[in-house]
């Protein structure tokens, strides 16, 4: 077979551009279902607090309908584990929400400025003692449970979302699918029934900088482990964790204001962490 050395450049820059019209015809159809299957989750979870799964899908539904229309397959989504890569980051995984909830919380339980009171559970002991046995239970239990929702989250923001916008020749495109993702939430705070403070717009902005900065890292560990499992354990671990632990032993009217996913502690809290890890080198990897 002959070659033309001259035509490589060309038919490179040919599939690149297709690649481009691709990923943004991608975001096209993936934003035009999951506006409205979102607006029919919002609309049914605040009516039946049983439709909040079904919430947590409309992102995965939208990939997965996405890809049958415009017939992409699925090999991009990277559901291998991922091997050692995914392994290495289990401690991270499941440490690192332990490690913000320790410094947001634990900074405003010294303080004064929340409670911390013990949750009524089964578990007759000290505050301490109970604490430390439902964190545990939450690491591993509770993340995995998690995952239910999680994986259908993960399977839309960073199994399609995130992987197009990078395709796509977005500028900023992990800091912008978590800016995305925070705008996906807002409807709840609004409403009240998800992280409302007591001042509603500085809910809204508190919760912006926490979930755009927990996005950052999100989609960090999916594309430095090229495994959508990773985004999906982190996920899962930072709702079982912080939702399930740290929150349930926050007590006092300024709870939401200082501690919470629009909370002031946490909010500052994840925004160093992003900005610490933003630091280290990307190194993306493919399955």
């Amino acid at each position: 077979m002959k070659t033309n050395a001259g035509s490589t450049p060309a038919t490179s820059t040919n599939g690149d551009m297709e690649r481009v019209r691709s990923a943004r015809r991608g975001l096209l159809v993936f934003f035009a279902i999951l506006i409205p299957l979102s607006i029919l989750g919002y609309v049914l979870s605040m009516k039946q607090e049983i439709f909040v799964l079904f919430l947590m899908w409309t992102p995965g539904l939208a990939s997965i309908f996405t890809r049958l229309i415009l017939r992409e397959g699925i090999s991009d989504i990277s559901l291998k584990i991922g091997g050692k890569r995914t392994l290495k980051t289990l401690p991270f995984i499941l440490l690192f929400p332990v490690v913000i909830g320790l410094v947001g919380y634990g900074i405003a339980w010294i303080t004064g400025l929340v409670q911390f009171v013990t949750p009524d559970t089964f578990i007759k002991a000290s505050p301490v003692v109970v604490f430390i046995g439902l964190l545990l239970a939450q690491m591993l239990l509770g993340t995995l449970e998690g995952l239910i929702g999680g994986v259908g989250e993960e399977l839309g923001w960073r199994g399609y979302m995130l992987t197009r916008l990078i395709d796509a020749r977005v500028p900023q495109p992990i800091l912008l699918s978590g800016l995305i993702w925070g705008v996906w939430h807002l409807p709840l705070i609004l409403a009240g029934n998800y992280y409302s403070g007591p001042y509603p717009v500085l809910s809204v902005l508190l919760f912006m900088i926490s979930v755009t900065s927990m996005g950052y890292v999100i989609g960090r560990i999916r594309l430095t482990t090229g495994s959508l499992w990773a985004a999906a354990f982190l996920h899962a671990s930072w709702n079982a964790i912080i939702q399930d632990v740290f929150d349930a032993f926050s007590k006092g009217d300024h709870a939401l204001l200082w501690t919470g996913e629009s909370g002031i502690l946490v909010a500052l809290t994840l925004l160093v962490a992003a900005v610490i890890i933003s630091r280290k080198p990307l190194v993306a990897r493919k399955l």
